[in-house]
């Protein structure tokens, strides 16, 4: 079961398909990341990749920068570590995504003290798992 970290920010619980966006995407089909974002698909979510040097990744077009995005976020779901996570900080802030999970191997304490700081609530979960269990929506 995966423990919501609670924020002074009430949010509003989202059921059905979601805008997710995927940091760390990869056209690999052995990584995490690539498997999330075809299950997202089949699922009929909104998918965003981002990855600073990819142009698609399961025929969707990817974001080179969270900044780029316009949309409102439901979901950001982590597929990079803390190292890589740590000077796009203040981007993910400015994303004010509904909710951000960190995927195994993705944990940073420093960027959970600014999404608490934001009142962005953050889960420690794995997406693929969280929707073939149907856990997905919050």
């Amino acid at each position: 079961m995966s423990i919501i970290k609670k924020s002074p920010v009430k949010k509003v619980k989202t059921k059905g398909f979601q805008t997710v966006v995927v940091l760390g995407a990869s056209i690999k089909p052995q990584r995490y990341s690539y498997k999330a974002v075809k299950l997202l698909l089949q699922y009929q979510h909104t998918v965003i990749p981002v990855h600073p040097k990819l142009s698609h990744v399961n025929e969707l077009v990817v974001t080179a920068h969270l900044s780029d995005i316009s949309l409102p976020v439901d979901t950001l779901t982590l597929y990079v570590g803390a190292e890589r996570s740590r000077p796009l900080i203040n981007d993910i802030i400015a994303l004010k995504p509904g909710r951000v999970i960190f995927n195994p191997g993705t944990e940073s304490k420093l960027l959970e003290k600014k999404l608490s700081s934001e009142g962005i609530p953050f889960v420690h979960d794995c997406t693929i798992i969280m929707l073939q269990a149907n856990q997905f929506d919050f």
